[in-house]
């Protein structure tokens, strides 16, 4: 259905009278307002002067701005175009008649009296609409701006921004060629797709882009970022549907990493996780990290009986405590400070509280420092788990999940190889116990505490260089937020034994983080801010993976971003066998002993050095 806007109509007609009437003012001021002194050539040429003036509008947007936001650069807009057209009209009428017959003193006048009649009436209706020169005048009136994105959320934003008045529209962008030429409450589609941003941008003098996109994917989000930014325009964008159903102005942020990383909304299993959780004593240990503290307030929130926090980080623990009591004050909350490898400071919190379920967050796992920390890598990782499981059984706790890491996978690192065998004496106790031993198993989140992404923002805070370890290095990541979603919800949905893999998307280039956030700060990669490649650290792989090639055989769960991997057993009396050889070299600080132990125990385990 073709649609008609007479909007536009009007403004063409309007512009092409003044046209001509300023082509005539012009004239007449020339001979003295005497009519019969007109010479015939001054009513001949005018369709002549139309038709150079009228491509010169349409170039400066004159036909695709709104009225009620006239202001300052739409008058920019207006002496331009006059400017311009008067010297296509001179060189268009030297090459018709060499200027005979026209007055020089004309070709001054008309750009005077035409952007005279061209901004008054805009100027007008616009003191008419909003009753104030002040919007008319104030270097902070609206901002020319284009919508990307023509579907349901573009046209909510664009009556809303239409009813508000904080921006000037003037048009939408959209790859789908059918939507092309079409206009959204008058605001016209414009030709040609997101490809086409910077040179529409420079066409149409916008001063603001508004991506409203909340559905796209990761890399339809990256796509469109990058052309925003070719624009060299500040740019906006609506919030992912994860995060906000409304699509109004005040929703608009400016573009975060999570929005060009974000992912699609988890949708939980609530009732299921709620019978797990609800009315029950639950227990954190790490409960101050990152992945701990987010995984408190969202267990908070589910309205336990009571909930446990075991943190060996004073500050941290203070700082989680702070929280819940300001997001969750009807929680009845208890902190402890301690190890999970103090037997003592653990017997005496579980059995005050006999807990339900566990949630086994503490670790070590900064790679290259702990590197250069076996003993205490060991005695944390692996024996500290060793410890809280085991009495976790004594004291009867119905679930035990382990939150693992991919590093855990055919190991390159202390780290790694510390998580895996967390994982095997994890799996191991459930098949000699009532407890429900689980494993949840993801990659790195964003954010995190000791993670890249604060420190790249660190050091382009302090003016760069930005450090990468490698060119081509990748990374899984998820956000903080989700991947506790799906920690309650693998930790619900198991029996015991399992080991759950987190759907973690596609790897992403960790240069790729440092280009964006560089440019997210206002700043141009490799010119305002140097990245500086330092090479691959001791224990670093350059790709990490989520499986090893024996857990290859993935099975499907009741949810979509959850995997079980096909588990590979271990034999029991070995296991303790060298986690007593383990505790005794921990004891006896002997790391040379240490690494042949870990190596024994995981015989994928190889270290890049």
């Amino acid at each position: 259905m073709i649609t008609i806007d007479f909007r536009r109509i009007a403004v063409i007609v309007h512009d092409t009278f003044m046209v001509m009437l300023a082509w005539l003012l012009a004239i007449m001021v020339r001979v003295g307002f005497q009519m019969e002194s007109l010479d015939a050539n001054a009513w001949q040429i005018i369709p002549l002067i139309l038709a150079a003036q009228a491509p010169v509008f349409w170039y400066y947007g004159l036909y695709r701005s709104m009225w009620r936001f006239a202001s300052l650069p739409d008058l920019t807009n207006i002496a331009k175009s006059s400017i311009i057209g008067t010297l296509a009209i001179t060189a268009i009428l030297f090459l018709f008649n060499r200027l005979n017959f026209i007055p020089r003193t004309a070709l001054i006048l008309y750009p005077l009296f035409l952007g005279f009649l061209l901004g008054t009436p805009r100027l007008l209706y616009r003191l008419w609409k909003e009753h104030s020169l002040r919007y008319v005048l104030d270097s902070r009136s609206p901002k020319r701006t284009l919508i990307i994105g023509a579907g349901r959320a573009g046209e909510m934003l664009v009556r809303d921004i239409l009813h508000d008045g904080e921006y000037l529209l003037v048009g939408l962008v959209d790859d789908n060629p059918k939507l092309h030429g079409a206009n959204i409450h008058g605001v016209p589609i414009l030709h040609g797709g997101i490809e086409r941003l910077a040179a529409l941008v420079r066409k149409s003098n916008i001063q603001r882009l508004i991506i409203a996109m909340p559905s796209a994917s990761d890399a339809q989000m990256q796509r469109i970022v990058e052309y925003c930014e070719q624009t060299q325009v500040p740019f906006l964008t609506l919030p992912k549907l994860s995060e906000s159903p409304k699509t109004s102005i005040s929703e608009l942020h400016k573009v975060s990493l999570d929005d060009l990383l974000g992912r699609e909304k988890v949708k939980l299993d609530l009732g299921i996780i709620e019978d797990r959780l609800k009315g029950k004593c639950v227990l954190i240990s790490g409960g101050g990290g990152s992945i701990g503290a987010e995984l408190c307030r969202q267990i908070a929130s589910l309205k336990p009986e009571k909930l446990i926090i075991l943190e060996r980080s004073e500050f941290n623990l203070y700082q989680i405590e702070q929280s819940l009591q300001k997001v969750s004050p009807e929680t009845p909350l208890h902190i402890y400070l301690g190890d999970v490898g103090d037997a003592v400071r653990v017997k005496q919190i579980l059995s005050i509280h006999q807990p339900d379920v566990i949630f086994h967050a503490a670790a070590y796992k900064h790679v290259p420092l702990l590197q250069h920390q076996i003993r205490e890598t060991v005695k944390n990782n692996i024996l500290g788990t060793q410890t809280f499981a085991q009495l976790a059984i004594q004291y009867q706790v119905k679930s035990f999940v382990l939150i693992s890491t991919d590093k855990a996978v055919n190991p390159t690192n202390i780290m790694g190889a510390s998580k895996r065998i967390a994982e095997l004496f994890c799996q191991a106790l459930n098949e000699r116990s009532k407890t429900r031993f689980i494993t949840v198993r993801f990659g790195n989140v964003l954010d995190s505490a000791g993670s890249v992404v604060p420190l790249f923002r660190s050091q382009i805070a302090n003016g760069g260089p930005v450090t990468v370890t490698h060119p081509e290095i990748t990374r899984y990541f998820m956000t903080i937020p989700e991947a506790c979603q799906l920690i309650l919800q693998a930790g619900a949905m198991g029996y015991g034994g399992e080991i759950f893999v987190l759907d973690m998307g596609s790897p992403i280039k960790i240069r790729y983080l440092a280009e964006q956030l560089i440019r997210l700060s206002g700043k141009i990669p490799d010119q305002d801010i140097q990245i500086v490649y330092t090479g691959l650290r001791a224990g670093e792989k350059l790709h990490e993976e989520l499986f090893h090639a024996e857990e290859e055989q993935m099975s499907r769960t009741r949810h979509s971003k959850i995997m079980l991997a096909s588990s590979r057993s271990a034999d029991w009396n070995y296991l303790i066998e060298h986690l007593n050889l383990l505790k005794e070299a921990t004891e006896q600080h002997d790391e040379q002993v240490i690494r042949p132990l870990l190596k024994s125990l995981v015989p994928e385990f190889c270290e890049e050095m």
